[in-house]
């Protein structure tokens, strides 16, 4: 067992980190005070390979383990949580769409995607079906060579401004539950497809969440990801690796806090000493720290496992994803509270990441449905022994 990187995942890292500074770090506050989605700068961290990470080489993408693409994404979290959490959104969305495409679907999009020349949205949630995906009701339906698709997905990230929708739709019957989803490739301006307002966020405001809609949509049959029937199955993997990416996020959200937290205390001064030296203050650093390093630990595990194919790679990334992001919160917050009123004001980037931080213990599962999948498995009998 070896926690030391490599040369080549410290380059990775490295090339994120040196990115981050450059291409987000002047923005992000401008993007989050203007809700600006900043195509642009996304698409220079495709040509880095940052939007295909994990994609397979089929499609354009690095193929690089999972473990490797939680280095870039923390980075990039590090500086910017809400654009980055868009770029793991697009890399779940568009891994899913290398495996499963068919190859002239694949052909068409892969690369365009892999690149960041082109977007995409991840449409799994409806105004009725949140943390019970299996109820969802958005239903396709097979007529000659097309499926023709009816209903809404909500709370969409970039609806409206991404190119190509990973679609989930029921083809079953009303009472076929998970197994009767199915997943589809949806051109984002195909006819009968239309968006929401913007949604008025807390936080993640360089991404808009919109609520879509399909009227009576039609798509070519080959535009199906698998075959009938796989398309909750394909969504679970694909949030499998979703979770450690927004766990990832949080994970970075809190080293930037940190950072800055660390900073600030040998900065300011109060009674005529830095707050560096009141031992109370460096607890709560020391706390912070040490909150932090395990949260990184759990999701690198969870990535490990995943890369592995181990049995119980979906119970770990559970775990990481409830534990990281509610320590990234945490560790957030008592950064901001330890810049008392300036962690307030957004001259410092404490409260945006705070904001940033606040929605990755909701989505991707909420964090009481994490707790839940762990729980179901730690009931079965080997579950001590296996889960350790």
């Amino acid at each position: 067992m070896d926690f030391e990187l490599s040369e080549d995942q410290r380059a990775f890292a490295d090339t994120a980190r040196q990115f981050a500074q450059a291409e987000l770090a002047p923005h992000a506050a401008e993007w989050d005070r203007e809700h600006t989605f900043p195509r642009e700068a996304i698409a220079k961290a495709g040509e880095l390979g940052f939007c295909g990470l994990y994609a397979p080489e089929n499609a354009g993408g690095l193929a690089l383990p999972r473990l490797d693409a939680t280095l870039v994404f923390e980075e990039l979290a590090a500086v910017d949580p809400s654009t980055t959490a868009f770029i793991t959104i697009h890399n779940m969305a568009t891994w899913m769409l290398g495996t499963w495409a068919t190859d002239e679907v694949r052909a068409e999009w892969g690369e365009a995607l892999t690149s960041g020349r082109k977007l995409a949205s991840y449409c799994l949630t409806e105004p009725g079906a949140g943390s019970d995906a299996a109820s969802l009701k958005t239903r396709a339906e097979l007529i000659g060579h097309e499926y023709v698709i009816n209903g809404a997905k909500a709370f969409i990230s970039g609806a409206g401004s991404t190119d190509v929708l990973v679609l989930m739709a029921r083809t079953g019957d009303a009472a076929s539950g998970a197994g009767g989803i199915s997943a589809f490739v949806v051109p984002a301006n195909a006819q009968g497809v239309s968006y929401g307002k913007k949604e008025e966020k807390m936080g993640w405001n360089s991404q808009p969440t919109r609520v879509i809609s399909f009227d009576n949509v039609r798509i070519p049959a080959h535009n199906l990801l698998g075959r009938e029937g796989e398309g909750f199955k394909i969504a679970m993997k694909g949030l499998d690796g979703g979770r450690i990416n927004i766990a990832t996020c949080s994970v970075g959200a809190a080293q930037g806090a940190l950072t800055q937290a660390q900073q600030y205390m040998q900065e300011r001064k109060q009674f005529g000493k830095p707050l560096a030296s009141f031992q109370a203050l460096q607890f709560k650093l020391a706390d912070m720290a040490t909150e932090l390093v395990a949260a990184r630990q759990m999701v690198r595990l969870a990535a490990a496992k995943l890369d592995a194919g181990a049995r119980d790679a979906s119970t770990y990334c559970a775990m990481a994803k409830r534990f990281a992001t509610d320590a990234g919160f945490m560790v957030c917050n008592e950064a901001l509270q330890l810049h008392g009123g300036y962690g307030y004001i957004r001259e410092y980037p404490l409260e945006r990441l705070m904001r940033d931080a606040r929605v990755h213990q909701i989505l991707e599962g909420t964090n009481e449905i994490m707790r839940v999948i762990i729980a179901r498995r730690m009931l079965d009998g080997d579950a001590p022994e296996a889960i350790r």
